[in-house]
């Protein structure tokens, strides 16, 4: 892990949370992944980093971060075990094809104002979102 604090790990400690090794370790590895991992894998490569880390502590960890709108559970490739996904400013979005499972991530968003109504009108503060649109690829077309 590098020295200088990456935004999500700034993120958190400014949230009142504490920068333990274990959260620092499950975060790196969320980054270094490229953004898409399951609970297994993130089990994995935290054990090969630092086996002193159990089990439960990255639940734990997982679990707050979708708490905190740092990652969110989707479940892509299958209905049993989410994929985590990395929440770049507090939103994630994909279109994923029926056929193949081919996951296509695009940047754009323009929910915005929907957002803000949504807001207003449930007295609500929404701290991200992750849309998914499904269909068929270029390929399976």
């Amino acid at each position: 892990m590098s020295e200088e604090l990456s935004p999500r790990a700034v993120r958190l400690r400014d949230a009142g949370h504490k920068l333990t090794n274990a959260r620092l370790t499950v975060l790196d590895v969320l980054e270094t992944s490229g953004g898409h991992i399951t609970s297994a894998e993130v089990l994995e490569r935290v054990s090969a980093v630092d086996p002193s880390i159990g089990r439960a502590s990255v639940f734990r960890t997982l679990d707050l971060f979708t708490s905190l709108s740092i990652i969110r559970p989707t479940y892509i490739h299958t209905s049993l075990t989410p994929t985590y996904v990395l929440l770049p400013d507090g939103h994630h979005h994909h279109i994923i094809c029926t056929n193949c499972n081919r996951v296509i991530e695009f940047e754009e968003c323009a929910l915005d104002k929907m957002t803000q109504e949504l807001e207003t009108r449930l007295h609500v503060r929404l701290t991200g979102h992750l849309l998914e649109f499904y269909g068929l690829c270029d390929r399976c077309l």
